[in-house]
C-alpha cells in the first residue's frame, strides 16, 4: 500500500486520480480549497481517502503538507495537481498574481519540501500536472504558459539532478492537452479527453516512472510541432 498525496483533488483529473489509487487499495491524502467536495470524496472511500482542506496560494503550505503526511503516517508519492489560469485580452494583474501563486509559489514550496523528505528517507516519487501550454508562450494567457513552463523545466532539472545522485527518487512531468475540466478554456478545443481517461493514463505513467508524458498520448505530436514551428508562423497563431 502506497501513501499518496494529491494536491488539488476536489474535481477533474485530481479527483479521478484519487479514486483510482483508492480503488487500488492505496492510502490517499486529498487536498483542495472546497471542503464540501473533499467531504463527498472521502465519503466514497472512507477507508482509503483522508482529506485536508487548504489553499495553496496562502503562506502555510508546508504546515499543511506536514500535517497531511502525519495523518498518512508517511509519504511515497506526491502529485502537484493544483493549477490556475485564465484568458484575457488585457494584461490582468489579478489573474497573473493568482496564476503565479498557484502554479509557481505553491508548487515550489511543496515540491522542494517533498524532495528533501524523500531524500532523507531514501525513496519516493514526485509528479506535477504541468501542461502542453508549457512548450511556448500564449498571447491570451502568458502567465499560465510561463508558470507551467516553470514546472516542466524545474522537473527536468530535478530529473537530471537525480540521475547524478543515483537515489531511489523519481519524477514525472505530466503535460496534458485539453481535458474536459473547468481549466480547459477556449473555443477551438480539440482532442478533449474525459478526466477519467486522462487520470488513468497519468497513473499508468507514474507507475512506469516515466519522466515526462503527454496526456492523451497523441499530444506528443502537437508538442513536437509547436516546439519546432518557426517563430514567424507560431507568433501568428499564439
Amino acid at each position: 500500500m502506497k501513501k499518496i498525496i494529491i494536491i488539488g483533488a476536489t474535481s477533474g483529473i485530481g479527483r479521478e486520480m484519487a479514486k483510482i489509487y483508492a480503488e487500488a487499495g492505496h492510502l490517499v491524502g486529498a487536498t483542495g480549497r472546497r471542503q464540501e467536495l473533499l467531504y463527498t470524496l472521502q465519503l466514497e472511500y472512507p477507508n482509503n481517502i483522508i482529506t485536508h482542506c487548504f489553499d495553496v496560494t496562502a503562506d502555510d503550505n508546508i504546515y499543511h503538507l506536514k500535517t497531511l503526511i502525519n495523518k498518512l503516517d508517511g509519504l511515497d508519492l506526491l502529485v502537484y495537481n493544483a493549477g490556475y489560469g485564465d484568458v484575457s485580452e488585457t494584461v490582468d494583474w489579478e489573474i497573473d498574481k493568482t496564476t503565479v501563486n498557484t502554479n509557481v509559489k505553491g508548487f515550489i514550496e511543496m515540491i522542494d519540501y517533498a524532495f528533501n523528505f524523500f531524500e532523507e528517507q531514501g525513496h519516493g516519487q514526485l509528479a506535477t500536472t504541468s501542461s502542453i501550454a508549457s512548450v511556448r508562450g500564449n498571447s491570451w494567457a502568458p502567465a499560465y504558459s510561463a508558470s507551467k513552463a516553470f514546472q516542466s523545466v524545474y522537473f527536468e532539472g530535478l530529473y537530471m539532478k537525480l540521475r547524478r545522485m543515483k537515489i531511489g527518487i523519481h519524477v514525472t512531468d505530466v503535460q496534458p492537452g485539453f481535458v474536459d475540466t473547468k481549466m480547459a478554456k477556449g473555443n477551438k478545443r480539440f482532442w478533449v479527453a474525459p478526466p477519467v481517461k486522462a487520470a488513468t493514463q497519468i497513473v499508468q505513467a507514474i507507475e512506469k516512472k516515466k519522466w515526462r508524458v503527454y496526456i492523451t498520448h497523441r499530444w506528443r505530436l502537437i508538442a513536437t510541432v509547436i516546439k519546432w514551428m518557426p517563430d514567424f508562423l507560431f507568433h501568428r497563431i499564439g
